[in-house]
């Protein structure tokens, strides 16, 4: 009789453990399921605005080139500098 009853109360214990188990994995799972999710989201999100940046770059590169000035013969170059060193040459205080 004792092994009858120890039979169930083992049946019992077993299908409580398998049961608690099968939880805990279900709930891990749950988990790392939902850490996914917001991971692909986040990788979504950084590829769009790396697609974004890529835009803005390129726009920013062209108005740079637009806008560049024209080069300068040396002539000219020479001239501005002589014309600053006058310049600095005149701030000088005469005592």
């Amino acid at each position: 009789m004792n092994e009858v009853v120890n039979s169930g109360v083992m049946n019992i214990a077993s299908l409580v453990v398998s049961v608690v188990v099968i939880l805990i994995g279900l709930i891990l799972w749950f988990f790392i399921n939902r850490a996914s999710s917001r991971t692909n989201e986040q990788i979504e999100l950084l590829e769009a605005l790396l697609d974004q940046q890529k835009r803005q770059n390129a726009l920013l590169r062209r108005l740079c080139e637009a806008n560049e000035p024209e080069k300068a013969d040396k002539k000219t170059i020479e001239s501005q500098k002589s014309v600053d060193d006058e310049d600095i040459i005149r701030l000088v205080a005469e005592r």
